[in-house]
């Protein structure tokens, strides 16, 4: 098992689902290296009165937490919302350890997730078109012979994922080249080559219609002209996704549930598959009616 001298700090944001958040502790307690990883976690305050009772039992939870090298909580008394905690928390953690782990209170890890992602973001902390790694892939069909391990796509992950500071600080939250993106097909089909969701996602954005950190991220990815790293098969799973968050206020098992704890090999040297992006964009393809919403509400 290779690694890096120091490993990446875990840094967990939750707000008011007890039950999601022991899951994943447990989960996370269950791995290799959680003894020797710091935990950060971020409680984010309640938006309304409601909200208190659950945050109180989170944050009497969060404080019995054992089995990481050091556990630190940080308390928020006001509701920051989830994008504003994890632009603010994240950018926090890196000024300080350079690297970063993020996760939701929503994810269940295989017990090799920390060797993984600490191999990971050792292994492409120094390629400048990689701006994340991800330990979630999604189930998408690949091409016949694809015998890699991992995949590059021009998309961020924000399920069990990583960051270098480098990086990091090149995001541009307020899209400032948002008005130019609307003048330009061209550049906006480049955009939506991860996905033709993310283009509707980003005019959403900029309309405060949504509030996402992720959509964000993804178009920082992009006009750097930088990749997310994917595993072919995933060590985290979502269990936020029973209607209980808040970005998915339905219920749906379209983000796969299956985990693999299999070793996985690294190519440091790995590029860009245009048939696997072509698979990843698939995956990613709006339903019509969706499709017909957003051009009647949103002009998209």
């Amino acid at each position: 098992m290779s690694l890096p001298a120091s490993l990446a700090p875990i840094v967990l944001f939750c707000f008011n689902r007890p039950a999601h958040l022991a899951q994943t502790i447990e989960s996370l307690q269950q791995n290799v290296l959680a003894t020797e990883s710091e935990l950060i976690i971020y409680s984010d305050g309640p938006r309304n009165k409601s909200d208190g009772p659950l945050i109180a039992e989170v944050r009497r939870y969060v404080s019995q937490i054992e089995g990481f090298k050091r556990v630190t909580i940080i308390k928020s008394e006001q509701n920051n919302g989830l994008a504003a905690s994890i632009i603010k928390g994240v950018s926090e953690v890196l000024d300080k350890f350079q690297k970063v782990i993020v996760l939701e209170d929503d994810m269940l890890s295989t017990p090799d997730f920390l060797v993984f992602m600490n191999e990971a973001l050792n292994a492409y902390e120094h390629r400048n078109d990689i701006y994340s790694v991800s330990a979630y892939g999604p189930p998408i069909s690949f091409p016949a012979g694809y015998n890699q391990d991992l995949y590059l796509a021009p998309r961020a992950s924000s399920w069990g994922w990583g960051t270098w500071l480098s990086k990091w600080e090149k995001a541009d939250w307020h899209v400032s080249a948002f008005p130019e993106l609307t003048k330009d097909k061209v550049k906006r089909n480049q955009f939506t080559l991860g996905g033709e969701d993310l283009w509707p996602m980003l005019v959403k954005q900029q309309k405060k219609v949504i509030d996402s950190w992720a959509i964000r991220w993804t178009y920082s990815q992009f006009i750097n002209h930088a990749y997310g790293v994917y595993p072919v098969h995933s060590k985290i799973r979502n269990i936020g996704t029973d209607g209980s968050g808040t970005n998915f206020t339905f219920k749906t098992g379209y983000y796969g549930s299956e985990m693999s704890d299999s070793k996985i090999r690294i190519d440091a040297n790995i590029q860009p598959d245009h048939e696997v992006i072509q698979a990843f964009a698939d995956y990613y393809k709006l339903p019509l009616a969706l499709k017909i919403k957003n051009l009647i509400k949103y002009g998209v």
